[in-house]
């Protein structure tokens, strides 16, 4: 039982790999500077750098989870998933509204996929 973990680091690895299954850390803004649309950006960026060097891509997510800190921001995190979304593929997903560890964070997004 093989288990592939990609930046490995002291807290977490952000990216484990088994049985065909691409499990990713939860991804939030390396710029919080910006607002939801633009955090959410940032954040869909790194996952499809980290599922594309797993081997995997946003048409093969299994679940997604989306933590955000606060429901008024739901549409425009709304409309920069939908641009980023492969049209056919969209995902289960699940949106909660939550605190975050980092306060300068807007959005969390933790995804599973398959590898391609």
């Amino acid at each position: 039982m093989e288990i592939t973990r990609l930046h490995v680091g002291k807290r977490l690895s952000e990216v484990a790999i088994h049985n065909g299954t691409v499990y990713l850390a939860g991804q939030i803004a390396e710029d919080t500077a910006g607002g939801i649309e633009a955090q959410t950006r940032d954040v869909l960026a790194q996952v499809d750098r980290l599922l594309t060097e797993a081997g995997s891509d946003k048409t093969c997510i299994l679940m997604c989870q989306i933590f955000i800190v606060d429901m008024a921001l739901f549409p425009g995190m709304n409309t920069v998933w939908d641009e980023w979304v492969a049209a056919g593929h969209t995902p289960p997903r699940a949106t909660v509204e939550a605190k975050l560890a980092n306060p300068a964070c807007l959005v969390e997004i933790c995804v599973t996929a398959a590898l391609r």
